[in-house]
């Protein structure tokens, strides 16, 4: 990739994203590292919305609208056409959040993956269908508020590790991605476009509307949750050589907990137990980069 090219701003000012979206940091991130030969799917949700409503975009590149639950399954059609017209250099990069990846689009995204699709995949997780109203999804923490599990009724089930499940599909690459540290994501990205087959990366996106943060607090929580191990950095080739990007020092989990309100009915003893399951996570990523006999890098 030639140096123009990483500083090229494909994402235009004027889009439609609320004040401290961490997910058109992501965006940009991630188009200036794959450059101008891509083509983007993405679902309807905050990526969709983001963009501009037709006929307008924010976009430089090639940018394909798709159903909720289709963007692995549009991604892979296209790249299939590309290659019979025999175009083999435009990556597809298929955009999609939580809601559209950890759920309603898991049966085409596990579909892909176990085909080895030749596309590129980035969930931008906010944990939560923020643009419908932020309504709880399978990526939203245990006992986090969103509006459909108010404190009355909260969330009782753990987050999806939904990561773990697409290493279990043995695809060629997958990493996590924070947008608080951009060199690790845009390498990550460049890594990713390398390679031939299924590739999945995994962004925590802060979102102030739906975490209940001041917006200029995007990047620090970001931050934190890499920092506290709630979302350590990582990446699998072919599903089971492990390897850390980063160890933290650690601060605890409730320093990133207090900065949102979607915690803020918290008691320490939630918070305890919370840091028990961060802890333990913790331990078994690991235990897994351990028997790959892999350092941090």
């Amino acid at each position: 990739m030639k140096p123009q090219e990483l500083e090229e701003e494909l994402l235009s000012s004027g889009h439609f994203a609320c004040p401290g979206c961490g997910e058109t940091l992501a965006f940009r991130h991630v188009l200036k590292a794959l450059g101008k030969r891509v083509a983007v799917i993405t679902t309807a949700g905050c990526g969709s919305v983001v963009d501009g409503y037709w006929p307008v975009s924010a976009s430089k590149v090639p940018f394909f609208h798709c159903s909720f639950g289709t963007a692995a399954a549009t991604a892979s059609g296209l790249k299939a056409g590309l290659e019979m017209i025999g175009d083999l250099r435009t990556t597809v990069l298929a955009w999609a959040g939580d809601g559209g990846t950890f759920d309603i689009g898991f049966q085409s995204l596990s579909g892909a993956a176990e085909r080895n699709e030749d596309i590129l995949y980035c969930c931008y997780d906010n944990e939560a269908y923020m643009n419908t109203g932020i309504q709880r999804s399978s990526a939203t923490p245990k006992g986090a508020w969103t509006t459909t599990t108010p404190v009355q009724n909260l969330k009782e089930e753990p987050k999806k590790d939904v990561d773990a499940i697409l290493a279990a599909h043995r695809i060629p690459y997958l990493a996590t991605a924070s947008i608080a540290f951009p060199e690790d994501l845009a390498r990550k990205v460049k890594k990713a476009k390398a390679i031939k087959g299924t590739r999945f990366i995994h962004i925590l996106i802060p979102c102030p509307p739906g975490w209940r943060f001041s917006s200029d607090l995007t990047v620090k929580l970001a931050r934190l949750a890499v920092a506290s191990r709630f979302f350590p950095l990582y990446e699998v080739e072919s599903g089971k050589r492990y390897q850390l990007n980063s160890m933290p020092e650690k601060i605890p989990v409730k320093e990133y907990f207090r900065l949102q309100g979607r915690f803020s009915h918290f008691k320490e003893k939630q918070i305890d137990e919370f840091q028990t399951e961060v802890d333990a996570r913790w331990e078994e990523l690991l235990e897994r980069m351990k028997r790959d006999e892999r350092p941090c890098s």
